[in-house]
């Protein structure tokens, strides 16, 4: 019977085509818009696409990978393309000429065009977004922000993300709130019956839920907007974890309705390394508390979250 190592090695490259492959390398230093524009203008079934080795050439050699090695996992931390890696090296270059202006005077500022951009691409305003350094440090903003009093609870399903519910389980032992897990069925073809879940769980004592867009175990996608508009209701806030949701499939976060969302951009997105995206509802900023302190001046402003010192 053949291990799965054996049918990967038997896929491995014979010299002459690796030596091939490395020479293209240098003309496929980024993935040129071009391509994106051909992908979605190819007609033919996905698997006629799937197999123009052609067209995929140049963007597999887009990034750097060991090719030694063969990633199952893209999810955690995607790979960033090569055009990414040059510019987040010229970034760092630049600012070490100069750090306190150029980080300041010159980087800092710049911020602002990408929030722009990043705002119109998911349909949201630009004054609900802060730029964090992932989901985790999105989500706890909104699972250790909220005020929570002794006894209340805090409703999230069995799989969810263990960072989340280890943010969660501190805040039980720290502020004695009470974490509550349901099951979600797996897997589920009836939205309704998701809904159905978290709507029973729900007591008099519940004062926020948690839920992930897509199931980061099993892939999942979860019916946030039915969730938001259940809770909503019944006057309780949803947080929604989205590290593997955007950019993944096509949606805006506007769509959702919902007040929070954290995710990761270094995911799908295949940003640089350690960025990440906080979405705030204008009116939910000022009572969401964030994770390093603010002055009083800033309550009401989404870049209170980007003060990490």
């Amino acid at each position: 019977m053949t291990t799965r190592r054996e049918f990967l090695g038997s896929m491995t490259l014979p010299l002459g085509a690796s030596a091939a492959v490395a020479m293209l390398s240098a003309r496929a230093a980024a993935v040129p818009a071009r391509l994106l524009e051909e992908l979605a203008a190819t007609a033919g079934a996905a698997e006629q696409i799937a197999q123009d080795e052609d067209f995929w050439l140049p963007i597999q050699q887009a990034f750097t990978p060991d090719r030694s090695l063969v990633n199952f996992n893209n999810g955690g931390v995607s790979p960033a393309p090569r055009i990414v890696q040059e510019s987040q090296r010229r970034h760092m270059e630049l600012a070490n000429t100069a750090s306190a202006f150029v980080l300041w005077r010159l980087q800092e500022p710049r911020r602002e065009a990408v929030r722009e951009q990043v705002a119109a691409q998911w349909g949201i305003d630009a004054e609900e977004i802060a730029f964090t350094r992932n989901s985790s440090e999105s989500l706890q903003t909104c699972q250790l922000g909220m005020d929570l009093a002794r006894g209340e609870e805090v409703l999230t399903t069995t799989h969810d993300y263990p960072r989340m519910l280890t943010t969660f389980r501190q805040r039980e032992r720290r502020d004695g709130v009470r974490l509550v897990q349901v099951k979600i069925p797996i897997p589920c073809e009836d939205p309704g019956a998701v809904v159905r879940v978290f709507e029973e769980a729900i007591t008099p004592r519940t004062r926020m839920i948690l839920m992930s867009h897509i199931v980061n175990i099993t892939g999942q996608i979860l019916p946030v907007k039915a969730v938001v508009a259940m809770a909503r209701a019944r006057g309780i806030p949803v947080v929604v974890d989205g590290a593997h949701a955007l950019a993944h499939f096509e949606f805006k976060i506007s769509d959702l309705e919902c007040d929070y969302y954290g995710v990761s951009l270094h995911k799908w997105l295949h940003a640089p390394h350690g960025t990440g995206l906080l979405y705030v509802r204008r009116e939910k900023i000022k009572d969401l508390w964030p994770l390093m302190a603010c002055e009083d001046k800033q309550a009401t402003d989404i870049r209170k979250y980007e003060e990490i010192g």
